[in-house]
């Protein structure tokens, strides 16, 4: 049997834990590393938990995180100006107005159809939404069963990218609506009584 294979030593898991997640360029589940380290899954979250509380405390530069219903590290929120200005080289990528619109609205309103989030914007969305399949933050979650429209969901790269473990983290959007939205259908428009 390898080093890694069933390895009970804690110190010995932890290790490879780290070595693992420092490599990946998504989050992993704990139940992929259980599995390939031939351990149970409560004691690799315990050692995750455990690795990442210890990071906080020791005040290091980067973070190891649950997100996307995965582990992976990440640069501490205060240290990331200094990131930024060692990999800026002048090209900032960034999303469109347009971009963070659209994307709000498959975020919370998926599955969700081009024509609705275009009818929810009020504008032709087709561009912008080629663009978010393309950058990897939504992607095609099958068939509408009544228009045979494809429908769009948001991926875990986007709950990675905003650090969420599930969508039920996006914060609540009640506080920004308008008073008066009962005369609105689903997809924004003023219905007739």
């Amino acid at each position: 049997m390898s080093d890694t294979a069933a390895d009970t030593d804690p110190a010995r898991l932890r290790r490879n834990l780290e070595a693992v997640l420092m490599v990946v360029d998504q989050p992993v589940a704990a139940y992929d590393l259980a599995r390939a380290f031939g351990v149970d899954v409560d004691t690799v979250t315990h050692l995750l938990r455990e690795t990442a509380r210890e990071y906080t405390e020791q005040g290091r530069g980067f973070d190891l995180r649950e997100v996307a219903e995965g582990w992976r590290f990440y640069t501490r929120p205060e240290c990331a100006e200094a990131v930024e200005h060692f990999l800026r080289d002048g090209h900032e990528v960034r999303l469109t107005q347009a971009a963070l619109e659209t994307l709000a609205v498959v975020a919370y309103r998926q599955p969700v159809s081009r024509g609705r989030v275009s009818a929810v914007r009020g504008v032709n969305c087709d561009g912008v939404m080629r663009t978010l399949v393309l950058r990897g933050l939504i992607e095609e979650a099958g068939q509408d069963p009544e228009s045979g429209a494809l429908l769009y969901r948001t991926t875990g790269y986007f709950l990675e990218r905003l650090g969420l473990r599930s969508l039920d983290e996006l914060p609540d959007l009640a506080p920004f609506l308008p008073d008066d939205i009962e005369g609105l259908d689903d997809t924004g428009e003023q219905t007739t009584r």
